[in-house]
């Protein structure tokens, strides 16, 4: 192997180390198929991804958490508000299930499970929202909040705004 080739895949291989999960997993334009409006959010509790469609057959796609077992819902809401950096204050089931959690974790904390940005669902006390615990994605580990990486909660928050219909299916 000549050393150009070596110098370039240990520079390709260190540059792959220090790439966070979330750059590696960067969203994506993919094939969407669905009777969905453009611009609505469906997100696929079963496949662990939500998608934000585009036109009819195209959407972008991002890797999510969802609801663990028992705490999974399906249906249509819309967003009714945006937040960047927002302090959190665990719902009653959260704060049962763990009692010395504070009432309330200021926006920008390592322990505030919302991250960067949360955007909330009407109707509930559920949002989408980035998480400062990236190897959660892919997995069934919140009380039915959509989890995201905080690089895509940043790129879905920009794409969209208060009033986007938001799916959720358990398909």
């Amino acid at each position: 192997m000549s050393l150009k080739i070596a110098s370039a895949l240990a520079a390709t291989v260190v540059v792959g180390a220090l790439m966070s999960p979330a750059a590696q997993a960067a969203p994506n334009v993919v094939g969407f198929h669905g009777d969905y409006a453009p611009g609505t959010i469906v997100v696929k509790t079963n496949e662990r991804k939500l998608y934000l469609v585009l036109e009819q057959g195209q959407a972008v796609r991002y890797p999510v958490g969802v609801g663990k077992p028992g705490k999974q819902w399906a249906g249509a809401t819309k967003i009714d508000g945006k937040y960047r950096q927002p302090a959190w204050a665990p719902p009653a089931d959260v704060k049962r299930d763990n009692p010395n959690i504070p009432d309330v974790i200021a926006g920008g904390s390592p322990a505030n499970p919302m991250g960067v940005a949360a955007m909330t669902l009407a109707g509930g006390e559920y949002a989408i929202h980035g998480t400062n615990r990236p190897n959660s994605i892919g997995g069934y580990v919140s009380y039915g909040c959509v989890r995201m990486y905080n690089e895509d909660i940043t790129d879905l928050y920009s794409r969209v705004s208060v009033g986007t219909p938001v799916i959720v299916t358990q398909r």
